[in-house]
């Protein structure tokens, strides 16, 4: 684990579900960080094929922020059209196993397991069977809370690339461009292309070049001081994380056969954020010689599993700048919200 800082003044103490009921942060509408605040509610029922986790951890994401907010719009046909449809926020986990369904065959109670779950800013979540792997032992609930969405959907990114370790390392040396290599998905992004044994160059602001230099990075790149997609390097694999270039500046920086892999972008309109420009790359694609596609973050008891392995090897390392108790998931997410998180934001139950 890279430092990080634990922000604890204020905060609640944990306590027992008193009467099946439980701590936790709820919306009643979409909005910044104010619209989230603690309550008691009841404890949430299992499916057959799903776990109740005791939650020592949960990680901020960008998904939860988009829910939170309700931006793009277009989600809103998903989650709900004036308010969430789960008025409690909250995706990764890391905990102890409470109960499990009748078709659990993977986990027992006691078990300290990590991966996503419903509802996960709270003392207790409901999370699938094929959703969750056991914790390496050695990390802690907080490291542990700080992998599943942002490590998977780097891991997913990274493979669409054409790197994928578990096919050996390839004998010509691939170079890689990582954009926002500071941030959940890009940190995890640059450790997993250099355990493809990628020559990988990361991307970030200038406070942020240490942190990526100490994720592994081969080479790194102030984004304020130096274009990364002007051409003078060439990259067979570029990685777009939170960035926003054009998909002809992206062109520009890949080999002849290169592939630019797009896994986020926060501009665009109110309806469809960043989508617009990964729908134009993917619409290109099939007439060029280079590749460009797009990824949907998913996570996969298989890639879990294939994760804690590098954790557990200190392959990969997770990244916490901050943890916030409960009572303050407002302030996290409002520190998330500014973009000065250095890795991961970690919240702690």
């Amino acid at each position: 684990m890279i430092n990080g800082q634990q922000a604890t003044e204020g905060g609640v103490p944990a306590s027992q579900p008193a009467s099946g009921t439980m701590r936790a942060i709820v919306q009643e509408a979409y909005g910044p960080a104010d619209v989230l605040h603690q309550a008691r509610i009841p404890l949430p029922a299992i499916a057959e094929d799903q776990v109740l986790v005791r939650v020592r951890a949960a990680g901020l994401d960008r998904g939860t922020w988009h829910v939170t907010t309700g931006r793009p719009y277009a989600l809103r046909l998903a989650y709900g059209f004036r308010a969430p449809k789960n008025p409690v926020p909250g995706m990764d986990l890391a905990g102890t196993v409470e109960a499990v369904g009748a078709k659990v065959t993977r986990f027992a109670v006691g078990d300290q397991v990590f991966g996503t779950g419903k509802g996960t800013f709270a003392e207790y979540a409901a999370a699938r069977e094929d959703q969750l792997a056991h914790k390496p032992a050695n990390i802690s609930f907080e490291q542990a809370a700080a992998v599943p969405v942002s490590a998977c959907t780097a891991l997913i990114a990274v493979r669409a690339g054409g790197l994928d370790a578990r096919r050996g390392i390839p004998q010509r040396r691939l170079k890689v461009l990582v954009t926002g290599a500071s941030g959940g998905v890009g940190g995890y992004a640059v450790q997993c292309a250099k355990a493809a044994g990628a020559e990988v160059t990361g991307v970030s602001s200038p406070a942020k070049l240490d942190l990526v230099r100490a994720l592994g990075a081969d080479h790194v790149v102030d984004y304020t001081a130096q274009d990364c997609a002007d051409g003078t390097e060439k990259y067979d694999v570029i990685i777009d994380i939170a960035g926003n270039p054009s998909v002809s500046r992206l062109r520009r920086a890949l080999t002849p056969r290169g592939t630019a892999v797009i896994t986020g972008g926060e501009e665009g309109g109110s309806w469809t954020g960043g989508l617009d420009r990964q729908f134009r790359a993917l619409a290109l694609s099939p007439f060029i010689r280079q590749k460009l596609t797009m990824i949907v973050g998913t996570q996969s008891a298989a890639d879990l599993g294939y994760l804690a392995g590098l954790l557990e090897a200190g392959t990969i390392s997770p990244a916490i700048d901050r943890t916030f108790p409960l009572a303050k998931a407002p302030e996290a997410m409002r520190y998330f919200d500014a973009g000065k998180a250095r890795g991961k934001v970690v919240i702690t139950i």
